[in-house]
């Protein structure tokens, strides 16, 4: 739903801050966009009794208006923990066509992030390593990986050097220790010597038959045994891919806050290597992540200006900000928009018995309380009707909100 702001002057009044109360009940009446009473100063005393007396709440404090990261409707949401397979980060940026992941803990901070250049870097370094291993992965998470099947499981976790079966069988006994792992094809005598070593894990490879020897003499070893159709180096190939996300993440990430400004977050984006930027909280955890076409996204802020319509005494900024309407009862100040709009200045004494007009040619009542805080808004900026700038029209929406404030009007000016 479409917020827009309605609000008054720097340094309100209490006609400023009633009149963006009550048009905002206003407009909210008819449904569809939100409309939010707002006010960019501190309210002064009097506006706290009015608003207090009828019960009504301080407007909404907003004291800039310039596009800022929360105004984006669209943040992707995409990441992943950092325990995260390396194939599963790549199926992930795979399946939403995107460039970069971020990578968080259990807790939900931001680690770093993946992006499709590290990856490429990471795995040419792995693969040039002389030692194949893998970190400590679940043996489910490393069987689906290999598209295999667990035929024996003796341990939850491995984690070693993993060792193809294509030198002398004792130049291999020679080097594995028990925590290592073994890629064996269609050859019972070395899978049953390296099963009699004490190895943590023996896959088959090449859709070998696992024989019931072998079977029995893992479970008496204490041997994970699993079986896949992928052969030896298809294996090695997939093995690397095994590596968690923490361990080939960047860490050098741009971050940027939900309250930074858009033009902030353009410059972030553009000078970064990723052309994306993490959205984080005040504890680090991760919101979502902004990339160049994130912010080619019209985020300017929508509003209505009350009680004034000149630059000097408007809300910070305004230049950046969509301007729906002015409403306003002052002279004509020097504002200018981009795109026609509604502006209805008209010689009254206040901004309230604007606001006041719209209701009965609207043939809405307002309700008790918003009756009570244009009143307030009228009578003050009036002083109680004793004004040289009262008119009229100020006199008439006294008679017609104190009726419907049920108040007598005299009494509480």
């Amino acid at each position: 739903m479409k917020q827009t702001y309605i609000i008054g002057h720097r340094h309100p009044d209490t006609d400023s801050i009633c009149s963006a109360i009550g048009y905002a009940a206003l407009l909210n009446r008819h449904g569809g966009n939100q409309y939010i009473a707002a006010c960019c100063g501190k309210l002064n005393a009097e506006s706290k009794y009015a608003l207090s007396k009828f019960g009504v709440d301080e407007p909404a404090l907003v004291l800039n208006v310039e596009p800022a990261v929360s105004d984006l409707s669209r943040i992707h949401q995409d990441r992943a923990v950092g325990s995260t397979p390396t194939i599963d980060v790549i199926h992930q940026l795979d399946e939403k066509d995107i460039r970069n992941l971020p990578i968080i803990d259990e807790s939900g901070k931001l680690l770093g992030l993946v992006s499709e250049h590290g990856l490429a870097r990471a795995y040419v370094s792995n693969t040039k390593m002389d030692t194949l291993a893998v970190s400590p992965i679940p043996v489910e998470t490393l069987t689906r990986i290999l598209h295999g099947e667990i035929r024996v499981k003796k341990h939850d976790v491995l984690e070693g050097a993993v060792y193809i079966s294509i030198d002398a069988l004792h130049v291999i006994l020679s080097r594995i220790t028990e925590k290592d792992i073994a890629i064996v094809g269609d050859d019972e005598p070395t899978q049953l010597a390296l099963v009699s070593a004490g190895i943590a894990a023996l896959i088959i490879a090449d859709s070998a038959p696992v024989g019931q020897r072998l079977l029995d003499a893992a479970e008496a070893r204490g041997v994970t045994v699993i079986a896949t159709a992928a052969d030896a180096f298809g294996v090695a190939n997939l093995i690397h891919l095994t590596l968690p996300a923490e361990r080939i993440m960047s860490t050098d990430v741009p971050r940027v806050r939900m309250q930074d400004t858009i033009e902030y977050v353009q410059q972030v984006v553009s000078n970064a290597k990723y052309r994306a930027a993490c959205v984080v909280d005040a504890d680090g955890k991760l919101i979502g992540t902004i990339s160049r076409n994130t912010l080619m996204e019209d985020a300017a802020k929508s509003v209505i200006l009350l009680d004034h319509n000149e630059y000097g005494q408007a809300v910070q900024g305004i230049e950046s900000a969509d301007i729906l309407e002015i409403i306003d009862h002052h002279r004509l100040g020097a504002m200018t928009t981009l795109k026609p709009i509604r502006f209805d200045m008209e010689p009254v004494g206040s901004t309230c018995t604007i606001i006041a007009k719209r209701y009965r040619e609207s043939g809405i009542a307002p309700s008790k309380e918003i009756a009570g805080v244009l009143l307030s808004g009228i009578l003050s900026d009036t002083l109680g009707l004793k004004m040289s700038t009262t008119t009229k029209v100020d006199v008439d929406m006294v008679a017609y909100l104190s009726a419907h404030a049920e108040i007598d009007a005299e009494e509480y000016a």
